[in-house]
């Protein structure tokens, strides 16, 4: 074994315990004091102390100013519910993304945001764009493409910076050249939300055209971006408006059955005694 590799394995294993940590929280009714989270995990308290400073200062635990005990904290709670929207949506776009595939031809897209940016998650390729295909797991540049500008119109800034900081270092040529691409992001912002949807013409693909427009969870935050792309010349004049109208409509059939699910749930949920 190679000191890098050894040096990685000593990462890995250093998350993992941290991971024993934060399940010693989750299977417990509440905060839990320091040394029974020690208890569960087989662990010298001094040990999960270091674990749970980390945590603490990344929003992941708290500590109750009163008791000393630790439960999750804000980060933790936004992290699980960005998980339950994220896994609500792919579940739900998978008939809608067929249906929209086969009414048009054109290959279609849900993308979720990302560490790298906008990522391909669940796809059903049409019969339009010949080997021209993305795969799943796809980075797709986070300004300059019609699903990164939806991102762009939705999430908060900070978050589009750090991506494009990761998009730079990536190595990918495209994504250098993509990101280092002069955009107005205010101005792309304000475009995209004021039509309710992005669309462009030659950016992966000079003979390829993308019309995409954002999934809204219950709560009313973005939780994907949906996205029709096809050969330009197809997707041109009253095919195009076309196209665009089923799109919208698509993504609002996704959200109304996210928002059912979510309604559904609340209202089967047990009140506490």
């Amino acid at each position: 074994m190679t000191g890098t590799e050894g040096r990685s394995r000593r990462r890995v294993q250093s998350i993992e315990v941290g991971f024993h940590v934060l399940r010693a929280l989750r299977t417990a009714e509440g905060p839990l004091p320091l040394r029974e989270i020690a208890e569960r995990v087989a662990m010298p308290p001094s040990k999960v102390h270091l674990y749970l400073v980390s945590f603490v200062r990344e929003n992941m635990v708290y500590q109750d100013p009163r008791t000393g005990f630790y439960g999750f904290g804000s980060f933790a709670i936004q992290l699980g519910l960005t998980a339950l929207r994220q896994l609500d949506v792919v579940s739900f776009a998978g008939d809608p993304i067929n249906a929209l595939c086969d009414r048009t031809g054109c290959a279609i897209y849900l993308t979720l945001w990302g560490d790298q940016g906008p990522c391909i998650v669940a796809k059903a390729d049409g019969t339009m764009q010949g080997a021209f295909a993305l795969r799943l797991g796809f980075i797709l540049p986070a300004t300059t493409t019609a699903t990164g500008q939806v991102f762009v119109a939705y999430l908060p800034r900070e978050d589009i910076e750090r991506v494009l900081d990761a998009q730079r270092e990536a190595g990918s040529p495209q994504l250098v050249r993509a990101s280092n691409r002069a955009v107005d992001l205010d101005q792309v912002a304000e475009e995209t939300r004021s039509r309710g949807y992005s669309s462009t013409a030659g950016r992966l693909n000079q003979n390829f055209a993308a019309v995409a427009a954002p999934i809204f969870g219950a709560d009313g935050r973005l939780a994907a971006a949906l996205t029709l792309l096809g050969p330009t010349d197809f997707i041109a004049g009253e095919r195009r408006d076309q196209f665009r109208a089923m799109l919208l409509d698509t993504t609002a059939e996704i959200a109304d059955q996210m928002a059912s699910s979510a309604a559904a749930a609340v209202a089967v949920k047990p009140a506490r005694k």
